[in-house]
C-alpha cells in the first residue's frame, strides 16, 4: 500500500510558477498511474492531470493545458506538477493520487490513495 505526501505549495504572484512534488513510500511506484487533483475553496475536487506508469504517457485538464506539465521521477519514487503563467483561479489545495493500474484515468473515484494535500495560492 502505498503512501504519498505532497511538498512545494506556497503563495506566488499571478504569472509566476511553482513545483510540486509527490513523494511516494511504502509500495512499487512504477506499478501506479499517478494524478493531480486540486479543490478551490467552496468547488468539488477536479482533476488536473495525469501520468502513466512510465512517465510515456500525460493528460492534462483543459484549464491548466499548456501551462503545467506532469513528470515522475521512477528511480525518486516522485511525481511533480510543474506550474507556470499561473491565475488567482489556480488557487487551490492540490492534491497528488495513485491508481494501481495499467490505464491512466482522469476520474478521482478511480484513484485509492491519497496526500493530504499542499495549499496554493496565487494572488493577482
Amino acid at each position: 500500500q502505498v503512501q504519498l505526501i505532497e511538498f512545494g505549495g506556497g503563495l506566488v504572484q499571478a504569472g509566476g510558477s511553482l513545483r510540486l512534488s509527490c513523494q511516494a513510500s511504502g509500495g512499487t511506484f512504477n506499478r501506479y498511474t499517478m494524478g493531480w487533483f486540486r479543490q478551490a475553496p467552496g468547488k468539488e475536487r477536479e482533476y488536473v492531470a495525469a501520468i502513466s506508469r512510465l512517465g510515456g504517457t500525460t493528460y492534462y485538464s483543459d484549464s491548466v493545458k499548456g501551462r503545467f506539465t506532469i513528470s515522475r521521477d521512477n528511480a525518486a519514487n516522485t511525481v511533480y506538477l510543474q506550474m507556470g503563467s499561473l491565475k488567482p483561479e489556480d488557487t487551490a489545495v492540490y492534491y497528488c493520487a495513485a491508481r494501481e493500474s495499467f490505464t491512466v484515468s482522469t476520474s478521482e473515484r478511480e484513484y485509492a490513495y491519497w496526500g493530504q494535500g499542499t495549499q496554493v495560492t496565487v494572488s493577482s
